[in-house]
């Protein structure tokens, strides 16, 4: 078995992704790691998503740290800055977008039950101490959270958003070559 090249990835994957970005946003709610920044911005990018909203404090490009962590992505998926997370907020509801927060709260519900129905869809990730403002979530539409089974109360904020990118594109991906439209969401193998 060989290891496919970094064009011979980059050619699978263009055979995967659709022609226009996906419907989904994020925006980061005053992220204080420059290098949880570039990791969203690199999971981002790979995901194809429509763009990312930097807001507050967070750590825009060209930074050293974000680039890090980025390799190169920042050039590769639309940005913005705006100063206050709220504003970025209301803006991207009154486009029509469906705005939802990724904390852990009373109300929140598993990222899974998210439906094609909520897009485009802009998911707020916040501060590594105190998560996503009040205000903010207040504003939004769905507080989401990924499921954890464990003890440690938290994932990293670059980590949570991973999951939860992924887990919301099942609801949106074209099938993969040789997949059936009724095999999404079976597990692998005999069956």
């Amino acid at each position: 078995m060989r290891k496919l090249t970094n064009e011979e990835k980059r050619e699978r994957w263009r055979g995967y992704r659709p022609a226009e970005r996906f419907p989904l946003a994020v925006v980061l709610d005053n992220l204080r790691s420059a290098y949880n920044v570039g990791s969203i911005f690199r999971t981002a990018a790979c995901a194809h998503l429509a763009e990312v909203v930097l807001c507050g404090i967070t750590a825009c490009p060209p930074h050293k740290e974000v680039e890090k962590t980025a390799l190169g992505a920042t050039s590769m998926i639309p940005w913005r800055h705006v100063p206050e997370t709220l504003a970025a907020v209301r803006d991207l509801k009154s486009r029509g977008w469906t705005v939802a927060a990724l904390e852990i709260t009373e109300n929140s519900v598993p990222i899974q039950l998210i439906q094609p129905q909520h897009f485009p869809l802009a998911l707020v990730v916040g501060n590594e101490v105190t998560g996503v403002d009040d205000a903010v979530l207040a504003e939004a539409d769905l507080v989401v959270e990924v499921p954890q089974y464990g003890e440690k109360e938290s994932l990293n904020v670059a980590v949570a958003f991973g999951i939860a990118v992924y887990l919301i594109l099942e609801k949106l991906r074209p099938p993969f070559p040789g997949e059936l439209s009724s095999d999404r969401g079976k597990p692998a193998g005999p069956g």
